[in-house]
């Protein structure tokens, strides 16, 4: 069974091969049998499509386009009329048109724009005027035998020449995948997506299931090397990007060995371009990948650096900044990812520069709240944490982010609001206090004396003057109105600390003290009373 730690590289080496593998497929995907590109040949015996029956072709490219379609539904029998044979080897047309499809997939890039549309082929090639060359074939070193087609006698239509005919049989015992050809079943040699066949699509995810576990095997060896270097030095960011470069290091080891191993599923030419493709596709996401592990690195260094310590300040732009920076690689990798798909990005580019004014009048919003975020960074009015009051809302600061900030109530709810509207609103953050106030009214009954008054007030200034966690300074104690049903006296203080959970312990220590104060002077706590005198005249005594 996978450990924890394999089971989550594999997921993430599947989550970033997968979406770019398909993404590479179904980018520019000629159609098989289009007139730019020729598939590999289907396998004999597979289900014939329906193909309206047409006169003998006119010029070299149609005969050429549609021999390349009859092999590709494996209608050989049909694509043998486009073979010139000797009457001693009629029967063999079908066979020779499949040798010769697979020679051709595997020697000759097809290229039909380049062939003649003429019924009368090229005239000034320097071949006989009823010859028309359609490629070479490599049989030893630097030595080439050309691949033609031929004019039929008294026929406008166009055939494989017998020079190319003769040699199939000698062109074909040299294909290197001859052996697969004769004894895989038939559906296996059907052509798949992207010139590739479905054997070799197999072979080429068995491919990657091998070069992962290579991968994965050879990056933790590598890891474990390197880690035992890093503990010897005195630094922490060599630990931290070892730390964090484990699926970037895997990656780039398995996408090694499918380079190296891939000649093993001896792919044409057009199949080995697009595998390359998705390789360097893969590299280059890898890449991009090392420098978003890069990024929460240098984040998490410069957080913990004695610098942030020494400049408070500097923390609050440092969330933001990490965010950015993962923004700048994600469109970096974008941009990069389309041109390794063949796009161009140049013009890319410039499309959207035409479209820029539209696009900055639709995104006025984001831009604003882009700037926004800046400037809550910059000015740190609050940070992430912080207790505060945005106008007639209060909470904690959970998350600064490029467009709104996220506030949590004490009802546990979360508000979002805007940054570029944030920034304009009258913002009070109470972690900013460097000690918290208590600002109460005591109300005594008016019963209490003036020697009793004087008591009370007199102890709870040595009380409050003597604890421990109140500043000494700015500690009032005072008797300030006679009040409708009490005597008042009003108590401020500051408590020496920056923690709400510490300020109301302490203030209900303190708040016990002022009772059992009020309670040891003789007097007592006033509560509302209202004295009603009754009167009655004398008729009424009388009566």
């Amino acid at each position: 069974m996978l450990r924890p730690r394999c089971r989550a590289s594999l997921r993430a080496l599947a989550a970033l091969l997968i979406p770019v593998v398909f993404a590479v497929a179904a980018t520019a995907q000629a159609a098989p049998g289009s007139p730019t590109a020729s598939a590999p040949a289907a396998a004999p015996g597979s289900a014939e499509e329906p193909l309206e029956a047409e006169p003998p072709p006119g010029s070299p490219r149609a005969a050429l386009q549609k021999f390349i379609e009859l092999t590709r539904l494996g209608r050989y029998a049909d694509a043998g009329a486009f073979v010139e044979v000797p009457r001693a080897r009629e029967e063999e047309r079908a066979a020779l048109a499949q040798r010769l499809r697979a020679v051709l997939d595997r020697h000759v890039v097809l290229d039909l724009d380049k062939v003649s549309d003429q019924d009368a082929g090229t005239l000034n090639d320097g071949l006989p005027a009823r010859y028309e060359q359609i490629g070479t074939v490599r049989v030893a070193g630097d030595v080439s035998e050309p691949v033609r087609l031929a004019r039929r006698s008294g026929s406008s239509g166009w055939v494989f020449s017998l020079s190319t005919v003769a040699r199939i049989d000698d062109w074909y015992q040299a294909l290197p995948d001859r052996w697969l050809r004769q004894h895989l079943p038939g559906p296996l040699l059907q052509t798949g997506p992207r010139d590739l066949l479905w054997w070799q699509w197999a072979g080429l995810a068995l491919l990657a299931v091998v070069g992962s576990a290579l991968g994965m095997l050879t990056g933790a060896l590598v890891r474990s090397v390197l880690g035992r270097a890093a503990k010897r030095t005195v630094t922490i960011w060599d630990d931290r990007i070892l730390a964090r470069s484990r699926g970037p290091v895997a990656l780039a080891f398995t996408v090694g060995f499918m380079r190296a191993l891939l000649p093993q599923l001896l792919l044409y030419e057009p199949a080995e371009r697009f595998v390359h493709q998705v390789l360097r596709a893969l590299l280059l996401a890898n890449v991009l990948w090392a420098f978003w592990r890069l990024v929460d690195v240098v984040a998490e260094l410069s957080w913990s650096s004695e610098f942030s310590f020494e400049h408070p300040s500097s923390r609050a732009l440092i969330p933001l900044a990490r965010r950015m920076g993962k923004a700048v690689v994600a469109v970096a990798a974008i941009l990069l990812l389309i041109s390794a798909l063949g796009y161009p990005v140049t013009s890319l580019i410039a499309g959207l520069g035409i479209g820029g004014l539209a696009l900055a009048l639709a995104s006025q919003k984001t831009v604003e709240n882009l700037f926004g975020a800046f400037s809550l960074g910059i000015d740190q009015p609050f940070r992430e944490g912080d207790f505060v009051r945005v106008e007639d809302l209060t909470g904690t600061v959970e998350s600064l982010g490029l467009r709104s900030t996220r506030i949590r109530t004490p009802d546990r709810t979360v508000v979002s609001i805007p940054n570029g509207k944030l920034a304009e609103m009258r913002l009070e953050t109470f972690a900013a206090r460097d000690r918290l106030r208590l600002a109460c009214i005591l109300g005594l009954e008016y019963a209490t004396t003036a020697d009793q008054m004087r008591q009370v007030l007199a102890e709870i200034e040595r009380s409050l003057r003597e604890h421990p966690k109140i500043h000494p300074e700015g500690t009032s104690v005072r008797f300030i109105e006679l009040a409708p049903y009490s005597l008042n006296v009003e108590i401020v203080c500051f408590f020496a600390t920056r923690d709400a959970e510490e300020f109301t312990l302490i203030r209900q220590d303190v708040l016990l003290e002022f009772l059992q104060i009020v309670e040891k002077s003789g007097t007592r706590i006033a509560f509302p009373t209202r004295t009603l005198h009754v009167q009655t005249d004398a008729s009424s005594a009388a009566a």
